[in-house]
């Protein structure tokens, strides 16, 4: 007991002169302590080891980076950035400085490329794309939710096209990355159905990747070789005003609405950030509710953000009220694209639902 009281005497000269006051020290030499001030220092003293000895807590990114392409698909991620949205959520859940580095990705392959590396956060991208990721990373990478429900249109000027079995070896379909792209995967799911299951890949030689913007300039010039482009909107409007067709669309081939793009991160990532991570899914929502509330708004500052030209804000109010076009995060129709890709062998792993490539914050959506 005697050698307990001196030690607990000596450590006390560490601890501050307030300290000392508070616990009732006065530290006189031949001054004696009670059993229970020995128990409270005891366990004071184990506090502040146990303290010192933790390591420090782990701070969240500061920066969280965003990938994109290009088209009105993309507006939420463009209204996350204007709005701050992303600042706002974190500030609300005690992060005051992180903030949201937006990326324009002129296809998926370069997103991918982005993810696996570690450079990119968060995607926006085909179901297709977050197949090959997840796959690849062994269920590393996986889907937040869905973004965008909306068409996708083949369109050509080739006169001689009249249906898409009249594509030969000379025509050039621009889709946003061959291979990976929903456009190059819906082209596969497309010739299978239509020559049979040993012809799935007979248009992927046609196929050129480019994203959206280079791809219209292509095939509205006369003399290009590519004349054909599996377009989204606003491109797809653009085209046929000027004078081109649609041969098919996304709608045709997947049997109705369907997520044309989705949102994806790293398992990494949202065990290391959970808070930002959940601000970022609340951002999201903020954006599509902001959108929804008023699409002429949100039109405006699409048109300038985009610096786009050659649409106005009612045509594009028109193509955010078409049919199957809604921004919402269920994912509809993921699943089809999956099997495909597993029975093809462009994915080895079948998932047994769509819900095995989402986050929980996802399975509970009325996806499909």
């Amino acid at each position: 007991m005697y050698r307990s009281r001196v030690w607990a005497r000596e450590q006390s000269y560490h601890f501050p002169p307030a300290t000392r006051r508070r616990m009732g020290w006065r530290h006189r030499a031949n001054q004696g302590m009670s059993h229970a001030m020995i128990k409270s220092v005891s366990a004071v003293l184990a506090a502040m080891l146990l303290w010192t000895s933790a390591p420090a807590a782990r701070a969240e990114v500061s920066e969280v980076t965003f990938a994109q392409q290009f088209g009105i698909a993309f507006l939420p991620l463009m209204v996350m950035e204007n709005q701050k949205f992303v600042e706002k959520q974190a500030a609300s859940r005690g992060l005051p400085d992180v903030k949201g580095a937006f990326l324009k990705m002129s296809g998926p392959s370069v997103m991918v490329d982005a993810m696996l590396s570690g450079s990119l956060h968060f995607a926006a991208q085909g179901p297709p794309s977050l197949a090959l990721l997840w796959d690849r990373t062994k269920g590393n990478v996986k889907g937040v939710g869905g973004i965008t429900t909306y068409n996708l249109w083949l369109n050509t000027r080739n006169p001689n096209v009249k249906s898409i079995k009249d594509f030969s070896d000379k025509d050039r379909i621009a889709v946003p990355s061959v291979k990976s792209s929903t456009q190059a995967i819906l082209l596969q799911m497309l010739a299978e159905r239509e020559f049979g299951a040993d012809q799935k890949f007979k248009f992927d030689p046609l196929t050129v990747g480019l994203g959206h913007p280079d791809a219209m300039a292509s095939v509205l010039n006369p003399a290009g070789e590519i004349n054909s482009h599996f377009a989204s909107s606003p491109f797809h409007e653009t085209e046929t005003k000027a004078g081109m067709r649609s041969i098919i669309t996304a709608f045709d081939i997947t049997g109705g609405q369907s997520s044309q793009l989705v949102f994806t991160t790293t398992e990494k990532f949202r065990s290391a950030n959970p808070q930002v991570y959940a601000s970022v899914i609340a951002a999201l929502d903020d954006a599509i509710n902001w959108i929804n509330a008023d699409k002429k708004r949100a039109a405006d500052l699409y048109l300038t953000m985009s610096n786009d030209k050659k649409t106005n804000a009612d045509e594009l109010v028109t193509m955010m009220n078409s049919p199957g076009f809604e921004y919402t995060r269920t994912p509809m129709k993921v699943g089809k694209l999956f099997d495909f890709m597993a029975r093809i062998g462009s994915i080895k792993t079948t998932p047994t639902s769509w819900k095995e490539l989402f986050f929980p914050e996802a399975q509970g959506l009325p996806g499909d």
